[in-house]
């Protein structure tokens, strides 16, 4: 018998931040630190920087999320419940019981910090031991070495580069690297990523 992912809204509670179903309440904030050019570096759209730029990408995500394919969150500094950034679920495949953890930035003054080994720990979590899932993607494009570095302290696999993968909004053709964590790593990497956090 397929075992059938339920994937709904959740919030996931960590000792930083905590990361609840994205909605327009988190339009202001994420605003206000998503003004540093840095931040949209990488990413597949143009820079989010005004408050309607942010409603208009907020419902977008939220359409996807109408859709199936996609679990966004706004991530939440427990410290001031603020937005702070945002992440998700996307390539949901329920099928399979396969998804993609990406489309994550954070104000930059939490780039480099504990909160997106927490987010990746709470997310994780729940995909291996709550949704059951088989695989587990992540991936960032050839050029983002902060990504990439972060994604390999996680100990997640290197499958290899989607060479042409995506162009962008400059016509940009853009290589992406990919990287995968199954059931049966997600032991050692969950060692790891609590032992970062101090949870051990």
């Amino acid at each position: 018998m397929i075992n059938i992912m339920d994937i709904h809204p959740i919030t996931l509670i960590g000792k930083i931040v905590r990361l609840e179903p994205l909605s327009v309440s988190h339009v202001p904030d994420l605003t206000l630190v998503g003004q540093d050019e840095r931040i949209w570096q990488y990413m597949v759209y143009k820079a989010v920087k005004t408050e309607s730029q942010m409603l208009a990408w907020v419902l977008d995500l939220l359409n996807l999320q109408e859709h199936g394919t996609d679990l966004p969150f706004a991530v939440i500094l427990v410290e001031n419940n603020k937005a702070i950034g945002a992440t998700r679920y996307l390539n949901i495949n329920h099928k399979y019981r396969s998804l993609e953890i990406g489309g994550t930035w954070y104000g930059v003054d939490y780039q480099g910090s504990l909160v997106n080994s927490e987010c990746k720990y709470l997310l994780l979590r729940h995909a291996f031991e709550i949704l059951d899932c088989v695989r587990v993607q992540l991936k960032t494009d050839i050029r983002n070495k902060r990504s990439q570095l972060a994604i390999e302290r996680l100990g997640a696999t290197k499958e290899g580069i989607l060479r042409n993968h995506m162009i962008l909004l400059d016509g940009t053709l853009r290589h992406s690297i990919l990287y995968s964590i199954l059931p049966e790593e997600w032991l050692n990497v969950k060692e790891n990523l609590e032992e970062r956090l101090g949870y051990s």
